[in-house]
């Protein structure tokens, strides 16, 4: 995607210097900042803190940061370490595992496969998205208006995107779809990244908050629900940032097509439900606190609830598939029952 006019990646990565460069989305949307990363330990920061953050991007870091590992350090017990500190990070979103046992396996033969995997992950992430972008945009007729839950845009990518893939692709065939945004509480990746994406792609929309969809819906204004997802068990139930499954259950009350778009490489195919994913529990000081620009654009922090009080904060929760309409993924549209036809173990 561009960014006046410049086409970014969200992360990327120098084989020569063994850099790992990224869109810093903790700055977004007040400033646009491209952050360098030197060793695997910094990169692997980064994704812990969501200076990169989205399932996709997230597993290109954690390729990429791999790869790091292998330039730097010079046998198996310290692969095997960094690898750990790496996995460490996000434990919910299986690109990230996916990502690191590839590159892995890659070093054992060399650094340089290990570099060249860690490169043909992110390619095949874009690629992915672009094409989950020419499916879905089949699913979208003219004028629609369609809700949308977390970030799963070019910056929750390598480039595209998932669930805002197929919009961009709409808006560029002319077919003016109109976006709900939910604001995606704690973190606000929906008023802050997804809005950001659609204003800088002059795509129509509007925030609303995480408890209004429920008003639209009844009001007959939504005609369709795409998110993304952070892991997909083998039968189809999806881990997503929290709120989608209360936006899946309005979906079906109000019997609106709710669709999940998401490359393979999200797809757990170890995980026969989603009652057996880890839920990262983050800090609740995402719930308690806002930060945004002053008057003098300066970056301030404000606690917005009781002083007394402390927050619980997961950071997903799980759709089961009875309440999934149909998955976008670089393969087609595939129904729930049908994911595991696909399946390598078959």
């Amino acid at each position: 995607m561009k960014v006046e006019s410049k086409h970014y990646r969200t992360v990327w990565y120098d084989k020569q210097t063994n850099i790992v460069s990224m869109i810093n989305q903790i700055k977004l949307p007040f400033k646009f900042e491209v952050v360098h990363f030197h060793t695997h330990q910094e990169t692997a920061e980064a994704i812990r803190n969501m200076t990169v953050r989205g399932a996709g991007a997230i597993g290109a870091t954690a390729g990429f940061a791999m790869a790091q590992a292998f330039v730097e350090l010079e046998n198996q017990n310290k692969w095997d370490a960094a690898r750990a500190i790496i996995e460490g990070t996000r434990p919910t979103a299986v690109n990230l595992f996916y990502a690191t046992h590839k590159v892995y396996e890659a070093g054992l033969r060399s650094v340089i496969a290990a570099q060249d995997m860690a490169q043909d992950i992110a390619d095949e992430d874009a690629e992915g998205c672009k094409l989950i972008g020419d499916f879905g945009n089949k699913l979208i007729k003219a004028n629609h208006r369609i809700l949308t839950h977390c970030n799963a845009g070019w910056l929750a990518f390598v480039d595209y995107g998932s669930a805002l893939s197929p919009i961009y692709a709409a808006h560029n065939d002319g077919k003016r779809p109109f976006v709900y945004v939910d604001e995606t509480r704690p973190r606000g990746q929906g008023a802050r990244l997804t809005a950001w994406e659609l204003f800088n792609n002059n795509v129509d929309h509007k925030i609303i908050a995480d408890n209004a969809a429920a008003f639209y819906m009844a009001k007959g204004e939504i005609d369709l629900l795409i998110t993304g997802a952070d892991r997909i068990a083998g039968n189809g139930d999806v881990a997503n940032k929290i709120g989608t499954l209360e936006k899946a259950i309005l979906a079906k009350e109000f019997g609106i097509p709710f669709y999940v778009a998401a490359p393979f490489s999200t797809i757990d195919y170890n995980s026969s439900g989603g009652e057996v994913f880890e839920i990262e529990e983050r800090s609740d000081d995402e719930l308690l606190y806002h930060e945004g620009p002053d008057e003098n654009n300066i970056i301030c922090r404000i606690r917005m609830a009781s002083p007394g009080s402390e927050g619980l904060n997961p950071a997903f929760d799980i759709t089961p598939f009875k309440y999934i309409t149909a998955f976008i993924t670089e393969k087609g549209i595939i129904k729930p029952e049908k994911l595991k036809d696909y399946s390598t173990k078959k």
